[in-house]
């Protein structure tokens, strides 16, 4: 059921909080996450300082040595709730005035068979019942006359909500922290086609593998968001795409016979190769499935 918490930001106080700490399989989860945070850190590109000279390494940025990419939002296939705005239209904004339910909005690019890296800012209004990022077909729906986790709600879409959970056909699962009400924050969506992987960044930090088996869709996939909250904002900052080549084929091969970040360290390759390497390897525990999702998180 709607509420006004979608409208509000300073009337979203909790309703329902359980803690983790009530919850041992969650708690595990979120240490898992926590864990799977710091391994996929250096593929994320956090600037990182060496201890023992005191020297702080520049950022690496997801396919930097790749291109500039430079899409936008769609006029065409977006909710009647969205405005957008600013150069080339990539600002956007969400329910102007008040939200009566769930709005969306596709992105310009086509993302099959190739490798995309996109960062979005969005604004310090953060609350509600969704605010999602991710990929979807042109069969995702875009609005919804009610409060929802719509990217993700089918077999149609890939989203991560503002809560920390992974949403596709409708099943949710405990990805990363609940994001802080009311911060600024910096999303980033990896997709590589190549491998079928989508994951996110978050403020820099790489939060890991998201959804596999992105390369088995036939279907077109697009670049979405979508809120439920009034007034939210969010502005693409970043669009980049890698030139694929032979240096994707070799690293396929490569990756065959290395199997986690260990086995990664202990050919004591140059930095470069080994975070290149790296963005493939996925060596943490799976994902905890959410079966009390409104209990966990509609607070």
């Amino acid at each position: 059921m709607a509420s006004d918490d979608d409208n509000n930001s300073l009337s979203s106080s909790p309703k329902h909080v359980v803690m983790l700490n009530e919850q041992p399989n969650v708690a595990a989860a979120a240490r898992n996450t926590s864990t799977a945070q710091r391994n996929l850190s250096s593929a994320g590109g956090a600037a990182t300082t060496d201890s023992s000279h005191g020297v702080r390494r520049k950022k690496v940025m997801p396919l930097e040595h790749g291109c500039e990419d430079n899409w936008t939002w769609s006029k065409r296939h977006r909710s009647k709730e969205i405005v957008l705005s600013g150069p080339n239209n990539r600002t956007v904004h969400f329910h102007p005035n008040w939200s009566k339910g769930t709005a969306g909005v596709q992105g310009k690019r086509p993302l099959n068979n190739g490798r995309f890296y996109w960062e979005l800012h969005v604004s310090q209004r953060v609350f509600g019942t969704s605010i999602m990022f991710g990929i979807g077909t042109k069969q995702a729906r875009l609005h919804a006359n009610s409060f929802r986790n719509m990217l993700g709600e089918n077999e149609h879409g890939w989203g991560l909500s503002h809560k920390g959970v992974l949403w596709h056909k409708g099943v949710a699962l405990l990805y990363t922290k609940r994001f802080k009400e009311n911060h600024p924050t910096v999303i980033g969506i990896l997709f590589d086609g190549i491998e079928g992987t989508l994951s996110y960044y978050k403020d820099g930090k790489c939060l890991g593998v998201a959804f596999r088996g992105l390369d088995k869709v036939k279907e077109p996939l697009y670049p979405i968001v979508c809120s439920t909250a009034a007034k939210t904002e969010m502005t693409l900052k970043c669009t980049r795409r890698d030139f694929v080549n032979l240096q994707d084929r070799c690293r396929a091969e490569i990756i065959k016979r290395v199997k986690t970040r260990e086995d990664l360290v202990n050919l004591k390759l140059p930095p470069l190769i080994t975070q290149y390497l790296s963005e493939v390897i996925n060596d943490v525990a799976p994902l905890r499935q959410v079966d009390n999702y409104d209990i966990l998180c509609d607070f």
